[in-house]
């Protein structure tokens, strides 16, 4: 069986001074993720205070745009059906929620690599999310 994720409206994200750098990259086709020069980690969601120590030494770097998936669903109810939410492992280390898209939902596997790609919600504003493959 072959199930095609469909492309569905997305809302606007809440853009405030603290994650409007991590928009304007993703308006580039660039995932930025906050890295504390405290503990030397990365973390997302974007937050000036480091979840890991509390360190405010934190600054954007930019990521690679790849992961692999760590586990997921395909939501088949309600409207608009079907699509994949999913949490990835970015290359970085941590862990992102978001959506699998432009694939045969049938074939996504907990493990898959995927890389990043954006979409726009309603304003136009672009929403990271992945779809299977490595970076080339």
């Amino acid at each position: 069986m072959t199930t095609i994720a469909r492309d569905r409206e997305l809302p606007a994200p809440a853009i405030s001074p603290e994650n409007q750098p991590f928009f304007e990259g993703t308006a580039q086709g660039v995932l930025l993720l906050k890295f504390c020069d405290g503990c030397g980690r990365h973390h997302y969601y974007p937050r000036t205070i480091c979840p890991h120590c509390f360190s405010d030494r934190t600054r954007w770097i930019e990521a690679k745009g790849s992961g692999s998936i760590y586990t997921f669903s395909v939501l088949r109810l309600g409207t608009p059906t079907p699509f994949a939410l999913a949490y990835v492992k970015l290359s970085e280390g941590p862990t992102m929620m978001t959506n699998i898209v432009d694939c045969d939902l049938d074939a996504l596997e907990i493990g898959m690599a995927v890389r990043l790609v954006c979409k726009p919600a309603t304003d136009g504003t672009m929403i990271p999310m992945f779809t299977p493959g490595a970076i080339a």
